[in-house]
């Protein structure tokens, strides 16, 4: 089983081998192809009724007698896979992510992360993929991306996420195979509301360093008299709210 992301907003459009071979006039086909028996060969070829990209046939092991490939080499392989769930984690107060992204400082790296991270950069319009756990009852406080739309899958647990936009807050409660949507710049957040963790696959729509700002960050870099005017609060009051964790 296999969960995929695509980066359209558009309807995805896709071409099968099938399909491209069955667009083709037959003796355009044989002309490219050049099977033994010419046109006539290339007329046996009957188009299935169900799409095979995504059906495979009853009698499968009749048609196919080897299926094997050669593993290519690793600093190609690097390239295009990645290990994120035996990858490094990155603990928070309420939980743990995982990354498959781009980082612009590579220090720390190891050799198949590094080639994997400078892969995902020469691709404009690319992935980044993470996984979110939140421990139970835990939270995802309150961020926003400033350079990509945030897609997620929840892969088990059960929490309640939040979208703030305009002075306007949608809480909507998450479960097991929904898709959660966030875009570029709303600010959000999820949370565990079960005895057990909630874990989620996030991608996100940039090939460059993932850009967040989290709500303990922003609260905490803006001054205290500016905090006390718009809050109505003496300026002491805002030393009672811990400094964030870097």
């Amino acid at each position: 089983v296999f969960l995929l992301f695509f980066t359209t907003h558009e309807e995805l459009q896709t071409l099968d081998v099938d399909d491209a071979f069955f667009s083709t006039p037959e003796d355009i086909a044989a002309r490219a192809l050049k099977p033994q028996g010419g046109v006539n060969f290339i007329r046996t070829f009957k188009k299935q009724a169900e799409d095979q990209a995504i059906n495979l046939p009853p009698n499968l092991d009749e048609l196919v007698q080897n299926a094997t490939y050669v593993q290519s080499p690793d600093n190609l392989v690097w390239q295009y896979f990645y290990n994120l769930k035996g990858s490094a984690e990155y603990p928070f107060p309420g939980g743990i992510f995982q990354w498959a992204r781009y980082r612009i400082n590579g220090t720390g790296l190891n050799e198949t992360e590094k080639i994997f991270s400078e892969s995902l950069n020469k691709h404009e319009n690319t992935l980044t993929l993470a996984t979110l756990r939140i421990f139970s009852n835990g939270l995802g406080q309150p961020h926003f991306h400033f350079n990509a739309n945030e897609m997620g899958y929840v892969i088990s647990g059960c929490g309640q996420a939040g979208v703030i936009l305009s002075g306007v807050t949608t809480n909507f409660n998450i479960g097991i195979g929904d898709v959660v949507f966030f875009p570029v710049g709303t600010q959000h957040y999820i949370k565990s509301v079960c005895d057990e963790d909630l874990l989620l696959i996030l991608a996100y729509n940039t090939g460059n360093q993932l850009e967040t700002l989290r709500m303990n960050n922003y609260f905490h870099r803006t001054a205290d008299h500016i905090l006390a005017q718009l809050f109505l609060k003496e300026q002491a009051e805002f030393k009672k709210f811990p400094k964030a964790a870097k």
